[in-house]
């Protein structure tokens, strides 16, 4: 059992070394900045330019469409009130035009919280003492080999802890998408027939910058679990 000792403990300490790649590389690309975004999907920034200018045009063929169906309203068509839509047609183009400026408030916004979560203060963590906490921990109660007892365990901490991670830079991307593609989302505000995608699309980007300070925070939970539990571990 000598040898199997040896090599399970050699595969949970490269269990643990990757969890400390992981976690220093994930965790520093994520937040409420685009700029890691942009670094990995470079082409969002030049899309950005053709949704813009996909807004625009929609909104004007938008407006010339509805004061066009005006002149047919006594054959039974319907439109839009010509001085409510020319109001709206005018603040969504203005929406769309700046919305990389409104994102940007609106990422400084919510940046606030997700920095005030990332940035706590919380015991400094080391997944290799964690398998060595274990391994006390299993050793005061069972008898004979237990690394393999410690390999399943750390298999199991650190797919949760995976899972966390990944689970959080999807957040990101999903936040980046919605971001790039907001000038398209401004444009249908512009005519009442198409507002309640607008209004799902605030909500979906609401949703996920919610979403994305919660995984910061269960993240920063399971960190400081895991450092409470390496200070005292025979508190179990």
């Amino acid at each position: 059992m000598g040898i199997l000792d040896n090599v399970v403990e050699w595969l949970a300490t490269q269990i643990m070394n990757l969890l400390d790649i992981i976690t220093g590389s994930v965790l520093g690309a994520l937040g409420c900045d685009m700029s890691t975004f942009l670094r990995y999907f470079p082409a969002a920034e030049t899309m950005y330019e053709v949704f813009v200018a996909i807004s625009v045009g929609f909104i004007l063929l938008n407006l010339v469409w509805q004061l066009f169906k005006n002149f047919g309203l006594g054959l039974g068509t319907q439109a839009e009130d010509p001085a409510k839509l020319v109001f709206r047609s005018v603040i969504f183009m203005f929406l769309a035009v700046f919305s990389d400026e409104i994102m940007a408030l609106i990422l400084g916004i919510a940046g606030t919280p997700y920095s005030w979560i990332v940035d706590a203060a919380l015991p400094s963590i080391d997944f290799a003492s964690f398998g060595s906490a274990i391994t006390v921990i299993i050793g005061c109660i069972a008898s004979g080999s237990v690394s393999l007892i410690v390999l399943i365990i750390l298999l199991i901490i650190a797919w949760n802890y995976i899972k966390l991670l990944l689970e959080a830079a999807e957040r990101y991307i999903m936040v980046g998408v919605l971001i790039y593609t907001a000038p398209v989302a401004f444009a249908t505000g512009a005519s009442e027939s198409t507002g309640n995608i607008f209004s799902s699309w605030c909500r979906m980007l609401g949703g996920q910058l919610f979403l994305l300070m919660m995984n910061a925070w269960c993240l920063r939970l399971f960190v400081n679990m895991v450092g409470n539990f390496l200070a005292n571990p025979l508190s179990v």
